[in-house]
């Protein structure tokens, strides 16, 4: 009885994608839009995969279908099993070409080699997502991605930054790891590469070149490799205690993306990972979230309404996402 019970409850956690115990929300940015609610644990993935999606230039149609794909396949859980050799995020196989065991249950890896593969479907944008995604996956269940659209939107449009102050967290730590601004810096970097953390003026020619192309298996999506001798020349983001400043221009975002949109990429996947990290108080364009608080919302601190709404106010330069560790 207590195994079938067991059996039950992972046969739950697998069709509901974990979400026993939320953590984290994401809410449409229309009046009566819809709402996603997730685990941190699934945060930290799709923020994971955003990134890489947006750090190869892609646009937010090619990061829906990433995360409407790994929904799917594993819940948005980095799992050590599948059928038959089906491994991580996406369930690749290794068998088929995908990469090593290695490389495929690391979430950098998975999500690049995917983005590189649905750059080949011709036309990807313009098809329904489920046949995108089927055109790279091969699954035996073709239709299986569309259930998971709407969730998907949702969750790309707050990743890559579109929609703004509409990912939440409770923060609740879950890590007893060291962290501090030291270990967000590694994680940056390991997800969008060393550019998230350059200062204005620091991206090149040969960065935008690196990020339209394709990556290999060498990388295996460590951030290793991204950054050209002139970048890494160039100052990095500003740390001070417990805070790392990441400073926002046009020089520091990707694939045409507007200055508003990359510093709320980079304020919502904080908060996403601020459970693994330890971050207790995220703060951009007008807006905070501090971790803890009963509704977790991104609250007003009393910049400009123009600042608030999104980005920076014309003329004013650089702006910066700041966060702060509890440690």
């Amino acid at each position: 009885m207590v195994l079938s019970a067991v059996a039950g409850y992972a046969v739950v956690q697998y069709v509901s994608g974990g979400r026993g115990d939320p953590g984290c929300r994401v809410v449409s940015a229309d009046t009566g839009g819809g709402t996603y609610e997730f685990t941190p644990e699934q945060a930290v993935n799709a923020a994971t995969i955003a990134a890489v999606g947006t750090d190869r230039a892609m646009p937010e149609r090619a990061v829906a279908i990433a995360l409407a794909t790994a929904i799917q396949e594993s819940g948005l859980r980095n799992l050590a099993h599948g059928d038959r050799d089906s491994l991580g995020l996406f369930q690749q196989r290794p068998s088929q070409g995908w990469g090593t065991e290695q490389q495929v249950t690391d979430p950098t890896y998975a999500a690049d080699v995917f983005y590189e593969h649905l750059a080949k479907v011709r036309d990807y944008t313009e098809l329904p997502l489920t046949v995108a995604a089927q055109r790279v996956q091969r699954s035996g269940y073709p239709e299986a991605y569309a259930k998971h659209e709407q969730d998907a939107v949702l969750l790309a449009a707050a990743l890559t930054g579109t929609s703004a102050a509409t990912l939440t967290c409770d923060g609740r730590s879950r890590s007893t790891a060291s962290t501090g601004p030291a270990a967000v810096r590694a994680a940056l970097t390991r997800d969008f590469g060393r550019g998230a953390l350059r200062q204005e003026g620091a991206k090149t020619g040969s960065q935008a070149g690196s990020q339209s192309g394709s990556q290999t298996g060498s990388q295996s999506g460590s951030g290793a490799g991204k950054t050209s001798s002139a970048e890494a020349e160039a100052p990095l983001a500003q740390s001070s205690g417990r805070t790392l400043t990441l400073p926002v221009s046009e020089d520091t975002t990707a694939g045409g993306r507007s200055v508003g949109e990359r510093g709320w990429q980079l304020a919502h996947w904080a908060v996403a990972n601020a459970s693994a990290l330890r971050i207790e108080r995220v703060a951009y364009a007008g807006r905070e979230w501090v971790s803890g608080n009963t509704d977790s919302r991104w609250r007003t601190t009393g910049s400009t309404s123009a600042e608030a709404a999104g980005g920076t106010v014309a003329g004013s330069g650089a702006d910066s996402v700041r966060i702060v560790t509890e440690q």
